[in-house]
């Protein structure tokens, strides 16, 4: 998914020590590819397989071939890469952009950054977050928790007893990492990582009692900043037997950013101690990813028991 500058330039203002040195009105310009370009061969006057749709980074290097020539050989040199209409150019080091450079960039409407970054760090720094910001990415209901490992996010109507539950587990040693509202995004291990957004980030509702600050309550440990996806678990009130999973051989699954996610649906009723079956659920599904299936290899037992007494 293409972002714009602007949103690059929002999100690594500080984290790529990112300013913005001319093109304000030019930020809707798209970067439709992840990796980062030095435009070193392209100077030269030799484009061909030259990344045109990347952002180009001058570094020193570049920087020091360029302020070789005389101006008007400077000049020809960089109208021949404008012309190829690349988004944008990052300068790096913090150094000065040429005059020629930016006017240019006026002339072809092409927004100039620097970064007080050396160049290799800047690169290896903003093709992760453009990637980060490339991924398809949602928010969706639900408080969720890492119990040993396993991202389990909880879900069911306002008032079940989502909170009330992971403020138990919590209690436990498990970690809180979002209350109520997850954001999601989709790494390029096709993985589903949920995290909290920054405005209630470490926060948690709890009915009666009002907002609490977890990490203040609970210790450092209680908290963590992102984890990812493994199951999905909703609360549903009880009705009858009939309707419930008995045996847990067969598996369901829901869809979260076009990926299937494991999703295990619990009965809520006066007296049951959700938290423990939350607890239950995902160390279970954690033996299930270690090979250990307990309802699968006691169907195979039982069936295995059945067909030796036919023989008989």
């Amino acid at each position: 998914m293409p972002i714009t500058l602007q949103e690059l330039l929002k999100t690594g203002e500080e984290r790529l020590l990112l300013e913005l040195v001319f093109g304000e009105n030019h930020l809707n310009r798209t970067i439709e590819e992840k990796a980062i370009n030095r435009p070193g061969l392209a100077l030269t006057g030799f484009f061909q397989y030259f990344a045109q749709r990347r952002l180009q980074v001058f570094g020193l290097a570049e920087l020091t071939y360029l302020k070789s020539m005389n101006k008007k050989e400077r000049e020809e040199r960089l109208r021949a890469l404008f012309k190829k209409n690349v988004p944008g150019i990052i300068i790096a080091r913090n150094r000065n952009p040429p005059p020629e450079l930016l006017a240019l960039a006026e002339e072809y409407k092409t927004p100039v950054f620097r970064t007080k970054m050396i160049t290799s760090h800047f690169i290896n720094e903003s093709t992760v977050l453009i990637e980060e910001l490339a991924a398809p990415h949602g928010r969706i209901q639900g408080t969720m928790l890492d119990i040993m490992g396993i991202g389990v996010l909880l879900q069911g109507k306002s008032g079940i007893g989502k909170s009330e539950a992971a403020l138990s587990l919590i209690e436990k040693g498990y970690s809180l990492v979002s209350d109520d509202v997850t954001d999601v995004v989709k790494n390029s291990r096709g993985r589903i990582v949920a995290s909290a957004n920054d405005m209630t980030r470490y926060h948690m509702e709890i009915r009666g009692v009002g907002i609490v600050h977890v990490p203040s309550l609970f210790g450092m440990g209680s908290i963590q900043r992102e984890t990812e996806l493994d199951i999905v678990v909703e609360f549903h009130p009880y009705v009858n037997d009939a309707d419930e999973e008995r045996t847990g051989i067969t598996s369901h699954e829901t869809e979260v950013l076009e990926t299937k996610i494991p999703y295990y649906a619990l009965p809520v009723s006066p007296g049951r101690d959700m938290a423990n079956m939350v607890e239950t659920t995902a160390l279970n599904h954690k033996l299930k990813m270690l090979g250990h299936d307990a309802a699968k290899e006691l169907n195979d037992k039982i069936i295995g028991t059945f067909l030796n007494r036919s023989r008989k």
